[in-house]
Parts: C-alpha cells; sequence; structure tokens
C-alpha cells in the first residue's frame, strides 16, 4: 500500500483505484435501515451515513444508537460519518458547533463508525479536536470543501486540497459545481496534479448532469472515491452504483 493510499476495514482507497460510496439520508432509523437494506444488496465499498438528514441528531444516545444499527447491518462495510453543513449544501440541523464537534468525537469513540468528513473551512480548533478523537479511535478523517454554484479556479481547488494536506488529514475531497464544460476539465486537472503533488489520497468531483463524468472517470485521473447512488441521491449528478461498476469494466478496471 502506498504513501498515497488509505486502508478502511478491507478497501484500499486511493488513485487510480474505483471505490464506490453510496449514502444513506434516513429520516430515522427504520428508513435508514430500509436503506441500508437496498444498498447492501449492491456492494458499495463505503456506505456514508449522511446525519444532517437524521431527524433526532441533537440526541446523542439516538445517533450512537443508530451507528450501531448500522454496523451491525452493514457487516464489514466502512462507514463515513457526516454532517454536512448548511452552507456547504447540507441540511439545517439546528445545533450549534461546539455541540456538532461534541456529537461527532462521541461517534469517533463509540467505534461503530470508520471514517469522519468535516469541511476545511471551519475553525482550526475544531477540527483539531475531531482529529484527536479520530486519531485515537482509529477513525480515519476526511477534510471536504463543497461549492454547489459554481467552480472556484483551479488554484484555489488546489489551495482546499492543499489545506486538507497541511491538517495532516487521512484523505482531501472537493466537490464543486460547473458551469460549463471547460470547469468539469478544470476539476479533472486539479485531480491529476494533486494525485501526483500532494501526499495523501483525494476525492474530488464535479456536480450536477455535465459533472457525471468526473463520477465516472474521476479514479483514472486519481481521484481516491466517487459518490453514487444506492437508494436515494445526497448531491447532484450522482449516478446508479449499477451504471458506475458496469463502466468500471470498460475503462479497464479488473476487479477480481
Amino acid at each position: 500500500m502506498s504513501s498515497k493510499s488509505v486502508k478502511v476495514r478491507n478497501v484500499t482507497l486511493e488513485g487510480g483505484t474505483p471505490s464506490i460510496c453510496s449514502p444513506l439520508t434516513g429520516k430515522n432509523e427504520a428508513e435508514l435501515l430500509e436503506e441500508a437494506q437496498a444498498i447492501f444488496e449492491k456492494k458499495p465499498d463505503v456506505i456514508e451515513w449522511r446525519v444532517d438528514f437524521f431527524e433526532a441528531i441533537a440526541n446523542t444516545d439516538a445517533v450512537i444508537n443508530a451507528a450501531a444499527t448500522l454496523r451491525n447491518k452493514l457487516g464489514d462495510i466502512p462507514i463515513l460519518f457526516t454532517i454536512r453543513s448548511e452552507k456547504e449544501g447540507g441540511q439545517r440541523i439546528g445545533m450549534d458547533e461546539s455541540a456538532k464537534v461534541e456529537l461527532m468525537t462521541k461517534v469517533c469513540e463509540s467505534g461503530h463508525i470508520d471514517l469522519i468528513d468535516y469541511e476545511t473551512g471551519n475553525n482550526e480548533q475544531d477540527i483539531k479536536k475531531i482529529q484527536k478523537a479520530a486519531q485515537q479511535y482509529n477513525v480515519k478523517l476526511v477534510l471536504s470543501f463543497h461549492h454547489f454554484t459554481k467552480t472556484p479556479s483551479e488554484e484555489e481547488m488546489m489551495k482546499k486540497l492543499q489545506q486538507a494536506a497541511a491538517y495532516e488529514a487521512d484523505l482531501g475531497k472537493i466537490a464543486v459545481m460547473p458551469e460549463t464544460m471547460s470547469d468539469v476539465l478544470a476539476v479533472l486537472q486539479v485531480t491529476q496534479t494533486a494525485s501526483e503533488e500532494l501526499e495523501i489520497p483525494i476525492i474530488t468531483m464535479s456536480m450536477g448532469a455535465d459533472g457525471g463524468l468526473t463520477r465516472l472517470i474521476g479514479w483514472k485521473f486519481g481521484s481516491a472515491m466517487t459518490f453514487a447512488v444506492g437508494s436515494k441521491s445526497s448531491a447532484p449528478g450522482q449516478i446508479p452504483i449499477e451504471v458506475v461498476r458496469q463502466l468500471e469494466g470498460y475503462l479497464g478496471y479488473d476487479n477480481k
């Protein structure tokens, strides 16, 4: 395993190897289990629980109990725990940042999750708190950046990934919205450059219909993971997992 790869349970996340993450967006535990069953059968590499959709998010015990239920249901599939901030496309959750950070550290401590996502634009002290808990309990930290209305310049996108690397995150992530196909090409160029220059694996994507191209071929440029629909979409442009899997074979990936 190279220095630019991350091992999570039986999955190795690295550029050049396609890994698929499918989201769960259930509002309660029953909905989560229903989604998890549908997704489990499609065998994604990782499952992301978008906890900002969870109605009982302010109840730490309810969140940890749901995480335990998912862990039991999903077996050895890694779980990525995400509370996407409203300013970066998430749901309104009615929690201040300190309560959110406290919840995330408790979930790391629970042992039920494998990766945790937090935005690079957050306060450095909060990032460090989550990073400390993640390291203590062997949870991989994804530091991410999302822009739902435009694609920043290549320089700005590189800076976001460099920032994740500077924080010593396990993975860096950017997801941006294209206005033109040139924006889509810019994301692929940044992906290739960052995968060559940075010492951590990266996850990149352009969103929306035009950006769907990056979700299908981003791994060829060095993105370590793509997000595909197993049950319900959590972001614009996500493609069904079956389509992504089929294309992997046409692009030369032999998953033997």
